[in-house]
C-alpha cells in the first residue's frame, strides 16, 4: 500500500504587494484506493496544495514535509514526482501547439515509465480510452488542448491518468466548466482507474455534484491554509447546505 503523507506543510507565494503565507500548516494522509475530497471557500489554499505537490515553481514551501512512501518529495523535481507516481489533473490545463495529442500521449508514458510502450498494444489503449471518454478519434492528431472546449480539455486528462497509471491523482477542480454529461464521463474515467489500479485520489472541489459520482472516504475543510474541519460524506452535505460563513469572519465579503 503506498502513503503519500503532508505533514504541517506552510507554503508561501511571492505577489507585487510582497511574500503572502497561503498554507498555514496542513496536515493530510492518503493511502492507495482512498478517496479525500478537499473542500473550502475561494482562496482558502486548495489548488496551492494541488501545485506545491506537485513542483509548481512558483510555490515557496517554507516548512513541513510531504513524503511517499517515506521518501522526500519535496527533494524530487517535477519529473521524478511524476516518475514516482503523483498526477496533477489541472484545473486550467494548457495549450501546447505543436505537439499532437498521439505524440504528447506517448513521451509522456515513456518518460513515466523509463521505455517507450510496445506500439501495437499501446494504440489500442488509446483507442479503448478515448472510446471509454467518448473523445473523438480525431482528437489523437490534433495538438494538445487547442482548440479543446473545457469539457474536452478535461477528459483529456482523465484519459492521461488512465494510461499512467500513477499512485496518486490530485484532481484540481476538475468538474469545473463540465456539464452534467462530461461530469459523469470523466467520474467514470476516475472511477475506472480507481478500480483498476488501487489509486488514491485528492479531489478539490467547491460542490458536491461531483461527489454524486466519485464517492470519498474522507472530507477535509480547509479555510486560510488550515484544515479546520474533517469529517465523511456528510460534512460535503452539510457544507452544500450551509456554505462556508460560519468558518469566515463575520465581515468577511461573499465571493460569487
Amino acid at each position: 500500500m503506498a502513503v503519500l503523507e503532508i505533514r504541517d506543510l506552510h507554503v508561501t507565494v511571492d505577489t507585487d504587494e510582497g511574500t503572502l503565507p497561503i498554507l498555514n500548516g496542513v496536515n493530510l494522509t492518503i493511502r492507495s484506493g482512498e478517496t479525500h475530497a478537499i473542500m473550502g471557500p475561494n482562496g482558502s489554499g486548495k489548488s496551492t496544495l494541488a501545485s506545491t505537490i506537485a513542483g509548481h515553481p512558483k510555490y515557496t514551501v517554507t516548512g513541513g514535509t510531504i513524503t511517499l512512501d517515506g521518501a522526500d518529495v519535496l527533494a524530487m523535481t517535477v519529473d521524478e514526482r511524476a516518475r514516482a507516481g503523483l498526477f496533477l489533473a489541472m484545473q486550467y490545463p494548457v495549450e501546447i501547439p505543436g505537439v499532437t495529442v498521439t505524440n504528447f500521449l506517448r513521451t509522456a508514458k515513456t518518460a513515466v515509465d523509463g521505455e517507450a510502450p510496445a506500439i501495437r498494444t499501446w494504440a489500442k489503449e488509446v483507442k479503448e480510452g478515448m472510446a471509454n471518454l467518448r473523445m473523438d478519434p480525431r482528437f489523437a492528431q490534433r495538438n494538445v488542448n487547442e482548440g479543446f472546449s473545457g469539457g474536452e480539455k478535461k477528459r483529456h486528462e482523465i484519459l492521461q491518468l488512465e494510461l499512467l497509471k500513477p499512485h496518486f491523482a490530485i484532481l484540481d477542480e476538475t468538474d469545473s466548466g463540465l456539464d452534467v454529461d462530461a461530469l459523469k464521463i470523466v467520474s467514470e474515467g476516475v472511477n475506472r482507474a480507481k478500480e483498476s489500479t488501487g489509486l488514491g485520489v485528492l479531489l478539490i472541489t467547491h460542490y458536491t455534484r461531483i461527489l454524486r459520482y466519485i464517492k470519498p472516504e474522507f472530507v477535509h475543510l480547509i479555510v486560510k491554509g488550515k484544515v479546520v474541519e474533517e469529517g465523511g460524506p456528510e460534512l460535503a452535505e452539510r457544507l452544500e447546505e450551509e456554505g462556508y460563513a460560519a468558518y469566515l469572519p463575520a465581515d468577511a465579503p461573499i465571493e460569487a
